[in-house]
């Protein structure tokens, strides 16, 4: 669908135009939603430089759609914060900006997320780089930990302790479980916190080129095996089976034992739900051996702005020691593994995690993220969904095996 519609923009001419003056306003478009952090590093850019950032916020839901229609009407803005995961489509359609040689001459251009960096590249050229960092990490409840006996500064390192410990804390009763995930068709909440269990172990859904689907593997029936165990165990609450997302946060009712979340949910708990004690980890894979989903935002540049070195400008703020840290405070981890450590101090410890997990992490990198992985009625949202939930796992494995590479084979 992103292909399809990036390929009618590009026959449209782009003609973008700026008045000529000593101060620009560059013109940014951000998803609604995308929280404080990014707010105050904009009002703290403009309140000491002369250019300016007028942001609009657009729906997460339009963003993707509206910026490719501005950009075949001559009227898309300056800059984008893009979810890294269409990067590669919006760069192979030609509608970017191509970095490469500045950002390499950044000095800390090493240091940047690397999955970030890898999302924003095409064909070996640089079109985006990092904005927002979101990775994927552990959490468990430290007081159902100590109620059910266990230690609750001991963070579970494999799955079977994961599974064990669940058991003890459903056998507290009532409505408390000892795990959870959004199983209902969410490939979104899916891809982030279940294929961590597969890529610590070093497999993949795709191969490295994108072109082969590589579903079926040990490691992933590994992984569905972990889950509907935990399923036929009542360990899972069975509204899991449901959940399209819209009780992601269930961990913060407090009547969970254990959750893989977004290293954001460590902020929210803290400001939130402060009742709630809490510890995080990495998320252990198959093997024992942690990765992490690294999801998030990359700044692009809209191919033919007249205000590139005023975006350009903007960029390094947010990179500069004051711009990590404004974003920190307010809940966004460091872009710059660099001075990260310096970024955090004074910050809640256990934001630490989140940041541990940027060397682990991993995104697929594909043309057809939304059509293969976030559709809610893909193959992967189908698959997982199946395999944990269903009779038929075989089915579920040999039916998404073959749905998506037929989506793959269908974009070449």
């Amino acid at each position: 669908m992103i292909k399809r519609l990036l390929a009618a923009t590009s026959i449209a001419t782009l003609c973008l135009f700026s008045a000529a003056s000593a101060a620009e306003n560059v013109e940014m478009w951000v998803r609604t939603g995308i929280g404080d952090a990014f707010k105050k590093v904009v009002e703290a850019y403009n309140s000491g430089h002369e250019n300016k950032v007028v942001m609009t916020e657009v729906p997460f839901s339009e963003l993707v759609q509206k910026y490719a229609t501005a950009i075949a009407g001559g009227q898309a803005p300056d800059a984008l914060s893009m979810d890294l995961i269409y990067n590669p489509a919006f760069a192979a359609a030609g509608q970017l900006e191509d970095l490469t040689d500045w950002a390499k001459s950044l000095p800390y251009f090493n240091s940047l997320s690397p999955s970030h960096v890898r999302l924003g590249t095409y064909q070996d050229r640089i079109y985006g780089l990092p904005l927002s960092v979101e990775t994927s990490v552990f959490a468990w409840n430290k007081d159902l930990y100590k109620k059910a006996g266990l230690d609750p500064e001991m963070a579970p390192v494999n799955w079977d302790e994961i599974t064990a410990n669940a058991e003890k804390i459903r056998a507290l009763g009532d409505d408390t479980y000892g795990f959870y995930f959004s199983g209902g068709g969410c490939g979104g909440c899916m891809i982030f916190t279940f294929t961590p269990l597969v890529w610590g172990a070093g497999a993949d859904i795709l191969s490295a080129d994108s072109k082969t689907a590589t579903l079926d593997t040990p490691q992933m029936r590994k992984a569905v095996d972990i889950y509907r165990n935990m399923i036929k165990k009542d360990l899972v609450p069975a509204g899991a089976a449901s959940d399209n997302g819209a009780n992601f946060l269930t961990f913060t009712n407090g009547k969970i034992g254990q959750q893989s979340l977004g290293a954001f949910a460590i902020g929210t708990l803290v400001t939130e739900h402060p009742d709630i004690n809490f510890g995080v980890t990495l998320i252990p894979g198959v093997d024992g051996k942690p990765s992490s989903f690294a999801g998030g935002d990359n700044f692009v540049i809209t191919k033919g702005t007249k205000k590139i070195d005023a975006v350009k400008e903007f960029i390094e703020y947010v990179y500069s020691m004051d711009g990590q840290k404004i974003m920190a405070k307010y809940g966004s981890l460091p872009t710059r593994g660099d001075i990260a450590d310096k970024v955090l101090e004074g910050l809640d410890p256990r934001m630490q995690v989140g940041l541990k997990a940027i060397g682990v992490a991993k995104t697929p990198y594909t043309l057809q993220f939304n059509d293969l992985i976030n559709s809610a009625n893909g193959p992967w949202a189908s698959f997982t969904n199946a395999a944990i939930f269903g009779e038929d796992v075989d089915g579920a494995f040999s039916s998404a095996q073959s749905e998506m590479q037929s989506i793959i084979d269908s974009g070449q």
